[in-house]
């Protein structure tokens, strides 16, 4: 055998006496729904590809659990209009592999208060909500309805421009085709706005300003700031168009069918080994060392479906870097910790309001202006008296999660950035529950079953989910397009050449749509001669000109 003239991925030979290490094509570091989205796509163009995850299971922020016996509990995230628009997730066929989607009869409610019998509720039928804010003023169903037909125009150029790689080109040319210049700079103003200010500009009455301001909370940016607005607008139209879809069985049936997927394609999918190290020679990714002492040789690309500052921070040696970018780093503002709150309940939760009843999700505790209230608290580091919360009544959306007549339900709130603490974690806790039972009496009689995720336990159960921030990092506009994870890196390539971020800190940022994890393992093919659909930049060589060159590579 001619020393080092043979190789095949999964298996080693003798150098020497030794253990060659395995060499594989590439390396996809984290088992989330964007790595696995990332080694599937890889993997259907032929590359041999191993997915490193230090948990014993995939998924990330995708599982559930039976914390209570007969109650399916979602850990993380748990519905997913994202996933039902993200053209990455429908091409990926994973109905074949398991996946079936359901939803509740209403999608979301939000009462004004305890004392409200009615709530505003968001209906799966356009006319059924526009009547429904009718009843409160009659030019808000009217609205309600123009806003649906203006996405139903948009969405298609909306969703290319999310969902593709930085700078995007097709989705921006396609509106500026359907709507000419003017309404384009209009549109522009409008995604602009405040949640606050959209919301007193479209609707004359409560109902509508709580589903706009309500949704717009699923971010974690302000109703006072730039930029709530397209959050409110965006998560209210996949609510009207695609519903908050769940999948039968739990949150984790998501990750396992995209596990299944992967694995169809070829992917060796390795759970509860930790990569310690990524190895670079000459400016380029050269290998991965796992916390069990497994060296993977790569010879095209590694994808890191990992935080931002645990790439830049833990896993790479630091003389890689440049300092400039080290020091960008070190200004990465994360979304704020959660804390969540799991239910076991032997009936459904006795709410005030009617319209709560059949809704899968529940956005409670403010109204429109106790929303504003609430995020200042947060902003001025106070731990909020009335927190707002987003509660999820999960065997309404899907009867498989819990024994007939009963339900398995959660609820989450935040705490103020840079809360570490597990005391006022525990504090917030028993608010949000004194909250619940506020708006439904008789709620805790109900409770047979009940846990709490901590910020630190979050952090614990996913390395990516840093102190307990959800998002991968803030939404707010400074940290969003070719500003995240810091200023220059849109994309998902590197200073180091063949290494490419595929985790929600990179450009689309937060929600289960896998675009992050596609769009790093098509940047990867491209550097290897696959044509995609737009030619890509020479990102590495900008970002070596924006940030300098580590001391290793000078």
């Amino acid at each position: 055998m001619a020393t080092g003239a043979v190789r095949m991925a999964g298996k080693r030979y003798i150098w020497h006496g030794q253990a060659m290490p395995e060499t594989v094509d590439a390396v996809v570091i984290g088992g989330g729904h964007h790595g696995l989205v990332a080694a599937a796509t890889l993997a259907d163009a032929g590359w041999d590809v191993v997915l490193l995850e230090a948990q014993p299971d995939v998924g990330g922020a995708v599982r559930s659990a039976e914390l209570f016996p007969g109650y399916v509990s979602d850990l993380f995230s748990a519905f997913y209009p994202m996933s039902a628009v993200s053209p990455v997730i429908g091409a990926l066929g994973l109905e074949d592999h398991g996946l079936s989607w359901t939803h509740a009869p209403t999608v979301l409610a939000h009462p004004s208060g305890p004392d409200d019998e009615h709530a505003a509720v968001l209906y799966r039928d356009p006319a059924r909500t526009a009547a429904h804010l009718a009843e409160a003023d009659p030019r808000d169903g009217q609205t309600w309805l123009r806003l649906v037909e203006q996405w139903q125009q948009l969405k298609p150029h909306l969703l290319d421009t999310l969902f593709t790689p930085f700078p995007p080109v097709t989705g921006p040319a396609g509106l500026l085709r359907a709507l000419g210049g003017r309404a384009t700079l209009d549109l522009a103003r409008f995604l602009l706005l405040p949640v606050r200010r959209m919301a007193t500009e479209l609707f004359h009455a409560e109902p509508g300003r709580l589903l706009l301001s309500g949704n717009a909370m699923h971010a974690d940016i302000p109703p006072d700031a730039a930029g709530s607005g397209m959050f409110g607008w965006l998560m209210s139209m996949l609510a009207q168009d695609v519903g908050f879809p769940v999948p039968v069985g739990g949150a984790g049936m998501l990750a396992q069918a995209m596990a299944a997927r992967a694995r169809a394609s070829g992917v060796a999918v390795r759970v509860g080994d930790a990569v310690t190290r990524i190895g670079v020679r000459h400016g380029r990714v050269h290998d991965v060392t796992t916390v069990g002492g497994t060296t993977l040789r790569v010879r095209r690309a590694v994808i890191a479906d990992v935080a931002a500052t645990s790439l830049y921070g833990d896993l790479l040696p630091p003389d890689t870097l440049p300092t400039r970018l080290l020091r960008a780093m070190e200004r990465f503002d994360w979304d704020p910790p959660v804390v969540k709150l799991n239910w076991a309940l032997d009936g459904p939760i006795p709410w005030h309001a009617g319209g709560a009843h059949g809704a899968g999700t529940v956005h409670l505790g403010a109204d429109a202006d106790g929303i504003v209230i609430w995020m200042a608290d947060l902003s001025a580091g106070r731990l909020p008296t009335t927190p707002f919360a987003l509660l999820g009544q999960m065997t309404t959306a899907d009867p498989t999660r819990s024994p007939a007549g009963t339900e398995s339900a959660w609820a989450y709130t935040h705490l103020p950035r840079g809360t570490t603490a597990d005391e006022p974690a525990e504090l917030l806790a028993q608010r949000m529950e004194d909250m619940v039972e506020a708006h439904a009496p008789g709620f805790r009689e109900r409770v047979s079953g009940r846990h709490l995720q901590r910020p630190s336990d979050l952090f614990a159960a996913d390395a990516n989910l840093v102190n307990g921030a959800l998002g991968g990092g803030t939404n707010q506009i400074h940290q969003q397009l070719f500003l995240r994870p810091v200023p220059g890196t849109g994309r998902p390539e590197t200073v180091i050449r063949g290494l490419y971020l595929g985790s929600a800190a990179a450009h689309p940022g937060g929600s289960v749509h896998g675009a992050c994890g596609a769009n790093a393992a098509r940047a990867a093919l491209a550097d290897h001669g696959w044509a995609g659909p737009v030619r890509r930049l020479s990102t590495s060589a900008l970002l070596t000109a924006i940030y300098g060159r580590g001391r290793s590579a000078r």
